[in-house]
């Protein structure tokens, strides 16, 4: 080596490993508190262990998974320098698509990439994932976070995770019981959740709306608006199948709950469509819900067009039910006793020819080739 020759270390590199400790040891006593008597050792290890000896009471069970992130919400966090909600959406998107075939998602691990490690900044993010996970009854089992300078700038990161569920082979929801005649039910968002969040974007910069815009029709300013957290449906979504059980290969017996569709990108038509099956149409009447103020002022702030707000936001409808007529009253008091704002939006008839062109019908979507939808009626005012 040179006497003129610089010592390169990792910390000159950028990558601050004490820091990364510091976070851990902030964030720990939340990710405690979401384990149960089946998470084995603690806060730290290589990998995370789950005890699966319940398994053996099972008659033939199925694993599910997923796995997912929260696309450009991060974008809004870190403008607002508020990171203890996002953690809400990354365990809502995951979790809620596990739970869409029955099954309970039984723990979770994490993964953050940052430019900078800013310990209060990651525990934030991991006490709104833990906060999230005890909501939907999942054990944070595990996660990393990486510092990548160079990469993404100090203030950035972003966010992803992924679940395991359990359902027995039995008990597995989805296209194969829905029935012509069966009843949907929606159960409203809490907001924009998650996805469309390019789009919200664009709208609000080309508008030159800032965050801290108060906004009348919202009753609170435009960032606390966007950033409010993904509702987690999970636990209401497995109490509702608990209640109301559909058993038998069949799908015939007994009169209960068919399936979910959780609804994120593509909207609600297409995300129905995929629980679907070939001959059979979902159809969706607009007038038994309000579009939430939040979507109203998008569209009418960006002059988006109805079809590409349908196909890209929920329009306040996070998950939709598919139950048997006899249990659709039955099953939205329930929901409602939850908290959860549900009300029965169509039913499930013989499908009709495919319709080209037109936007207010799917047939499949995101490569499934299934069931169809079809909206119809204009929202309530």
């Amino acid at each position: 080596m040179s006497e003129n020759s610089t010592s390169v270390t990792y910390a000159s590199a950028g990558v601050d490993v004490e820091a990364g400790d510091r976070a851990v040891e902030l964030m720990k006593d939340a990710v405690k508190a979401t384990h149960n008597a089946s998470v084995i050792g603690g806060v730290g290890g290589f990998a995370g262990l789950y005890d699966l000896s319940a398994l053996s009471s099972y008659r033939k069970p199925y694993l599910a998974t997923s796995t997912d992130g929260v696309g450009t919400k991060v974008a809004i966090a870190q403008a607002l320098d508020i990171h203890d909600t996002i953690g809400y959406d990354l365990v809502g998107m995951v979790v809620d698509d596990i739970v869409v075939c029955g099954a309970k998602p039984l723990f979770m691990t994490d993964y953050i990439a940052t430019g900078k490690v800013v310990p209060e900044r990651i525990a934030d993010i991991v006490r709104g994932i833990a906060g999230a996970c005890k909501v939907a009854g999942t054990a944070l089992v595990g996660g990393e976070t990486a510092e990548h300078p160079g990469l993404l700038a100090e203030h950035e990161y972003d966010v992803a995770g992924a679940a395991t569920g359990l359902v027995e082979a039995d008990e597995l929801l989805g296209p194969d019981r829905v029935r012509e005649g069966d009843v949907l039910i929606g159960m409203a968002s809490s907001g924009i959740h998650s996805n469309g969040y390019s789009l919200v974007r664009k709208v609000i910069d080309v508008a030159g709306w800032g965050l801290d815009r108060q906004v009348d029709e919202l009753g609170r300013t435009l960032g606390e608006e966007l950033l409010e957290p993904t509702r987690v449906y999970a636990a209401d979504c497995l109490d509702l199948a608990a209640a109301f059980p559909v058993n038998g290969a069949d799908g015939q017996t007994g009169h209960g709950i068919r399936g979910f569709s959780h609804v994120t990108g593509g909207g609600l038509a297409a995300n129905l469509a995929r629980v679907l099956p070939q001959g059979l149409e979902g159809r969706v009447d607009r007038s038994t819900w309000q579009i939430p103020a939040i979507f109203s002022l998008i569209g009418s702030l960006g002059q988006v067009p109805l079809a590409d707000l349908e196909r890209t936001l929920n329009l306040g409808v996070g998950m939709i039910a598919i139950v048997d007529p006899a249990v659709a009253d039955a099953a939205v008091s329930r929901l409602n006793e939850r908290g959860i704002s549900a009300w029965i939006m169509g039913d499930v008839v013989k499908a009709g020819g495919a319709e080209l062109n037109n936007p207010d019908y799917v047939q499949g979507a995101k490569g499934v080739d299934g069931g169809a939808v079809r909206l119809y009626g204009s929202y309530a005012v």
